[in-house]
């Protein structure tokens, strides 16, 4: 099935309602653990979030569902592909930002607010929405910023945890105001 950019994007919002409950799966995970290095330790707080990641996506997946999305596009969705294709480039990150750890914990997290910031750019094409350039550069900019303040491991957390929950609910709001039930080729606005 041959779709244009438009429908792709409309399917994939449509899919996975607009990506807001990825987002908010993964703020679940940045909270999850910004508690846990506070409770514990930074090094059992890195590791919560390398669980928490694992998760993001079944998780995001059970939200959608029970917003009452689909969770998942149709197949031939060229932006399934793009959406895989910078999942793994996450995945190739990770022991770059672990390495990082191991000589500095508390540069783990803003280096994954970086690299989960640079993912997130990725998303403005395959969900048609601006709003994800905005929470890319805003999620890298805090990164960068909590580097250079040498922000703790529960602050830098805590950054990451509360910018994707304001998103979610900015990206919760879009979809509703865009895509209007039982018809999946209705939003083709880029706001």
């Amino acid at each position: 099935m041959d779709m244009s950019v438009t429908e792709a994007q409309s399917d994939m919002r449509q899919g996975y309602h607009s990506g807001a409950a990825g987002i908010l799966a993964s703020a679940l995970a940045w909270f999850t653990a910004a508690g846990v290095a506070a409770l514990t330790s930074p090094q059992k707080g890195i590791l919560a979030l390398l669980i928490g990641g694992m998760l993001i996506h079944p998780v995001g997946v059970l939200i959608c569902k029970l917003l009452g999305s689909r969770g998942t596009h149709t197949k031939g969705n060229p932006f399934g592909l793009l959406a895989g294709a910078s999942t793994f480039w996450l995945i190739f990150c990770l022991p770059i930002a672990y390495f990082l750890s191991t000589h500095e914990p508390h540069l783990f997290f803003p280096a994954m607010l970086l690299i989960i910031g640079g993912r997130y750019l990725v998303f403005a094409t395959i969900y048609g929405m601006r709003l994800y350039w905005g929470l890319g550069l805003m999620l890298a900019g805090a990164g960068f910023a909590m580097a250079c303040l040498n922000a703790s491991t529960l602050v830098s957390a805590l950054v990451g945890a509360v910018l994707e929950s304001v998103f979610a609910l900015a990206c919760l709001v879009q979809h509703r105001r865009w895509v209007l039930p039982n018809n999946p080729f209705t939003a083709t606005r880029l706001d």
